[in-house]
């Protein structure tokens, strides 16, 4: 895997802007007070200065029918040096739309960070391609702003991994998770979700200690991303560690089967030296994908692969950032997942 650009860490009273790239869901006037609790979370329990870039807060049918205004936004963000971070505001699933308006140049040239999760996947390939690496992590009408209180294992990881130059070290499971969905209407601001007690993490197979660079995102969305011209060169897989995890569609296990089989078909497969599983949403299928993940890796000689399952990332809550082409390391005696230096410079 090459070798990307680290970008620089954040410090208390630095500007980053919010960007709607994919979903318009910030503009919606039924939801914007989710918008703005997120966005005054950045504010207080980070310390930053949080602005908007022009089409933030456009409606969701102005964002659907204009990809080239989201790229925009994006270009613009990444351009203006007074911005030192983007933050995705929501996933959805048609951020691909940008691809023929985005200037991998003003990206490789202005190394700033980028976070979100989910359809954001697209938006971290895009600074794979320009050199750059991407933080895989909360969004803000998810996570920022997540009724009552952002959970305190969020707000921790986010801190280490975006304001720290230290690794991160061992990361362990979150001791509670909830996928819950209470409507977002401002009637329900203060009710908590309902948060159940977290399982720990899960050896599926492998022996020893697997390090390697961090590459992946949502499986469904990278699935979308084959054959085009973000889908990374095949060596670019040697010596990887891929994260996965599903989305909120809760794909049946055979579909994960089917993705896994065409990333061995790709070559991929028998290019990395381990996977990471995030708990999927809702723990739908919890049990019935390990047997397919098992299976895909045996039919491509990968018996031996490490895989470790239920990692505190993607579409449960609270959650880890995970930054693209960072070192990490399984070890499947202790069963545990470390990512063995800092995110960010």
């Amino acid at each position: 895997m090459k070798k990307l650009i680290k970008p620089a860490k954040l410090s208390p009273g630095d500007k980053v802007a919010t960007v709607s790239l994919s979903w318009g869901g910030a503009g919606d006037e039924t939801i914007n007070w989710r918008y703005a609790q997120g966005k005054e979370r950045l504010e207080r329990l980070f310390g930053l200065e949080v602005a908007e870039m022009p089409h933030t807060l456009a409606s969701p049918g102005f964002v659907y029918d204009h990809p080239e205004a989201r790229a925009a936004d994006l270009m613009a963000a990444f351009a203006d040096p007074s911005i030192k971070a983007v933050f995705s505001c929501i996933g959805g699933d048609d951020t691909i739309r940008l691809l023929p308006y985005i200037d991998f140049d003003v990206i490789r040239n202005n190394p700033k960070i980028l976070m979100g999760y989910s359809d954001t996947t697209v938006n971290h390939f895009m600074c794979y391609k320009a050199g750059l690496s991407s933080i895989y992590g909360p969004a803000i009408l998810s996570d920022f702003a997540e009724n009552v209180q952002m959970p305190q294992y969020t707000v921790d990881w986010t801190k280490k991994m975006l304001f720290s130059v230290e690794s991160a070290g061992e990361i362990p499971s979150a001791s509670v998770w909830t996928s819950q969905f209470l409507e977002w209407v401002v009637e329900n601001k203060n009710i908590p979700r309902a948060f159940e007690s977290n399982t720990p993490l899960e050896l599926i197979q492998g022996s020893g200690k697997a390090t390697g660079q961090l590459t992946g995102g949502c499986i469904d969305v990278i699935d979308w991303l084959r054959g085009t011209e973000l889908f990374p060169a095949i060596e670019d897989f040697d010596g990887a560690i891929l994260f996965f995890e599903t989305s909120e569609e809760m794909m049946p296990p055979g579909n994960l089967l089917h993705i896994l089989r065409a990333l061995g078909a790709m070559g991929v497969l028998k290019r990395v030296n381990g996977i990471v599983f995030g708990k999927p949403y809702n723990n739908k299928y919890y049990d019935e994908y390990k047997p397919m993940i098992v299976k895909a890796l045996a039919e491509f000689g990968r018996s031996e692969l490490p895989v470790l399952y239920n990692l505190s990332f993607g579409h449960c809550e609270p959650k880890f950032c995970i930054p693209f082409g960072a070192v990490a390391e399984i070890d499947c005696e202790r069963k545990s997942f470390s990512i063995l230096e800092s995110g960010v410079a």
